[in-house]
């Protein structure tokens, strides 16, 4: 009866570690240039950040829907929109077509009123008015109703965080080598930020957030803190990626979602690879610009250009709680681990 009782521990004990060393799951899904991020938690709650482009046969939503399929979704319970361009929003329409949605989380009304952004926000708008999906628009300092991580809005509408967030609020010593630029007026400035917690795993993701923008969140004094993850903002264009964010928050990975001529700014790509205890960064593509400052093969998903014969790799980060990770790249079959910092 004793080895009986005991192997039941030993089993429930077994069973228990499953349980805590479940992962929260990241897809970073290729779509040519734009964005469509999605995360799943151990419980299988998912949230996507940006759709990618409209057109293309529906080549962005039929992407998005095979990293769901891989994470084992039938739905994807919220849609975080960070801003109106259509390489970020255009992809909607085809996406509900394909699988469902429960809510869309966006800044709120449409701030930069150029074609691309009135086309992909009023096709937006007709989904919403449709009934397919609930909409909720987010103001900075925010916490979304996501179980087991905690995903905190930092920016959102013109607006980021008035005061800093536990545990940050620090002086910024890389605000002085951040030069001041003038205040941009697009859609990008609007754009949502994120930062999303799961244990000490740590991640942000600003959208399309723009240099004089990331000077008001992180100066004088950093509001968000350090991060393990660095998910680059604007697809690694030149427009985004101040020292005074990145070098600040003090990332251990960086992941750019540039597309072979879009984002990937030779400039931006020289800042990444300078900043203070970074251990590597991957790029869902090659840059043409970015020449031999390109990180190796191996961490890049997409070695071709955007053309009909790219097969679309993504990257998958498998985060624990202990703030330990893996990167995986389906091209190669390849996964890096990271130890906990």
């Amino acid at each position: 009866m004793k080895r009986i009782i005991i192997v039941a521990l030993v089993c429930f004990a077994t069973i228990c570690s499953e349980a805590q060393e479940k992962t929260l799951e990241i897809y970073f899904i290729d779509v040519e240039g734009g964005q469509a991020t999605l995360f799943v938690t151990p419980e299988h709650q998912s949230l996507l950040i940006d759709t990618g482009w409209p057109d293309q046969d529906g080549r962005d939503a039929k992407r998005i829907v095979a990293a769901a399929d891989l994470a084992g979704l039938k739905k994807i319970d919220y849609v975080l929109i960070t801003h109106y361009h259509d390489d970020h929003v255009g992809g909607v329409p085809g996406l509900v077509e394909r699988i469902p949605v429960g809510t869309f989380i966006d800044h709120g009304p449409l701030y930069e009123h150029c074609p691309t952004c009135l086309t992909g926000f009023d096709a937006y708008m007709k989904v919403i008015q449709s009934g397919e999906a609930k909409r909720r628009s987010v103001t900075a300092g925010q916490v979304l109703p996501l179980r087991e991580i905690e995903a905190r809005i930092v920016s959102s509408n013109g607006e980021v965080l008035s005061a800093p967030l536990p545990g940050a609020g620090a002086a910024n010593p890389f605000c002085a080598k951040s030069e001041i630029r003038p205040a941009d007026t697009t859609e990008n400035s609007h754009s949502l930020g994120l930062l999303l917690s799961f244990g000490r795993f740590r991640v942000t993701d600003l959208g399309d957030l723009t240099w004089d923008k990331e000077r008001a969140l992180m100066c004088p004094v950093n509001r968000i803190g350090t991060v393990t993850l660095l998910i680059v903002s604007h697809h690694g264009w030149y427009q985004s990626s101040s020292p005074a964010y990145v070098d600040a928050i003090h990332p251990e990975v960086a992941i750019m979602d540039n597309g072979a001529t879009k984002g990937g700014s030779l400039p931006t790509v020289t800042t990444l690879n300078k900043i203070p205890g970074l251990s590597a960064m991957w790029q869902i593509h090659r840059s043409q610009e970015a020449g031999d400052q390109n990180v190796p093969d191996e961490r890049i998903a997409n070695l071709s250009g955007d053309s009909a014969s790219d097969r679309g790799y993504y990257l998958k980060v498998s985060a624990s709680r202990d703030g330990s990770f893996t990167v995986f790249n389906p091209r190669t079959g390849e996964s890096i681990a990271y130890p906990a910092r």
